[in-house]
């Protein structure tokens, strides 16, 4: 296992070039075989991890160019999802708009994995590069997205039954994950940061007949027991929500720092969105045990103007009043696109921020 901690690390997706964005949407209307696509996807890929290295992270991953978006091992891999735009959920922006988004798909029967996506993304980026790889995949509790009291309730009456389908799916990629030799693995949890949010809780949870206060009993439960792998350590990032520059929450730690930080106990890493006063203040990392690492994702994938060195070191210093400076580590806030689109930067602007992490990371932890 490479040894930890990674001091610069990138959280997931990056921009999918339009040529990639192109060949899929051909091959799907036949006019680009299969093999000619991955070609292509390969190239991309290529050129992902060729980007990470020159901007010198510690560890990278294939920028996810593989998938539609993050929760790609959800619903790429698997039977029961069914097309509808009748399920949405309320997306901001900081000009204070809300727009009622639907991610086009809801459970409709019993979810089912068919194969694996991150075994070919590991093997490929393992034979592309010699630093250390992470494989990024979603925490089962995304499949709220998906859950409908109206187009659900036939084959799971209560959500948490498909969240406990979806966790079987990622327990597989996992154990696929172990034997390929990854030793790092990270899930995405953007579902626990909507909880620091009443109003997000009330439209996203509540009214979809959700208990947000399952989510951080049985859920934290459930993202433990996909945390157990011989020789993968595992690192749980938590968002507000990415979806070509719009989110779903706002607000502190706070109310979720001892249920998620202490009880997320097979996780050896954090890595935490704060790259803006949505996210609050520091002083919820006192709540983090002192046996794990906190990856500050202080530069913002959402918008193109460029934070300053300075900026990033200040913002540590003021991290490191509330958990110890040598167990800190820094990041993007979260993926360039999470989405097909992505978010509303150019790859100009990605790059520069890629390497605003590499280089500060290395200053602040020579």
């Amino acid at each position: 296992m490479h040894r930890p901690p990674f001091r610069a690390e990138p959280i997931g997706s990056l921009l999918r070039p339009a040529w990639l964005t192109d060949a899929r949407r051909r091959m799907r209307r036949g006019e680009l075989s299969a093999a000619e696509f991955k070609r292509l996807e390969d190239r991309a890929v290529d050129e992902a991890i060729a980007l990470q290295e020159r901007c010198g992270l510690d560890v990278i991953n294939d920028g996810e160019q593989r998938r539609l978006s993050f929760l790609g091992s959800l619903i790429e891999t698997t039977a029961g999802l069914t097309r509808t735009s009748g399920l949405t959920k309320p997306w901001r922006t900081d000009a204070g708009a809300v727009e009622q988004l639907s991610l086009g798909l809801a459970a409709t029967g019993r979810l089912v994995r068919r194969r694996s996506l991150v075994g070919e993304e590991f093997a490929y980026a393992r034979a592309r590069t010699r630093t250390p790889l992470k494989v990024t995949l979603p925490s089962p509790m995304m499949l709220f997205m998906f859950w409908s009291r109206e187009e659900s309730r036939a084959v799971y009456r209560d959500p948490f039954e498909l969240f406990a389908d979806g966790a079987e799916v990622i327990r597989e990629e996992i154990r696929e994950l172990a034997r390929l030799g990854c030793d790092y693995i990270q899930i995405d949890a953007p579902e626990l940061a909507i909880l620091i949010d009443p109003a997000a809780r009330a439209e996203v949870f509540d009214r979809n007949g959700i208990d947000p206060e399952r989510i951080l009993g049985e859920g934290i439960e459930l993202l433990n027991r996909l945390a157990d792998a011989p020789g993968v350590r595992f690192g749980l990032h938590l968002c507000r929500g990415n979806n070509d520059g719009r989110w779903l929450s706002a607000g502190g730690y706070d109310s979720i720092a001892r249920a998620v930080f202490r009880g997320a106990t097979r996780y050896s890493t954090l890595l935490l969105e704060y790259d803006d006063a949505r996210s609050g203040g520091f002083e919820p990392l006192a709540e983090v045990p002192r046996d794990k690492t906190v990856v500050l994702g202080l530069v913002s994938t959402k918008k193109p103007k460029m934070e300053t060195a300075d900026e990033l070191r200040q913002r540590i210093a003021e991290a490191a009043s509330h958990f110890p400076h040598e167990q800190l580590a820094l990041s993007t806030q979260c993926g360039f696109a999470s989405g097909i689109k992505g978010n509303p930067i150019d790859v100009a602007a990605q790059e520069a921020k890629l390497r605003l992490v590499g280089e500060v990371a290395r200053r602040e932890w020579p």
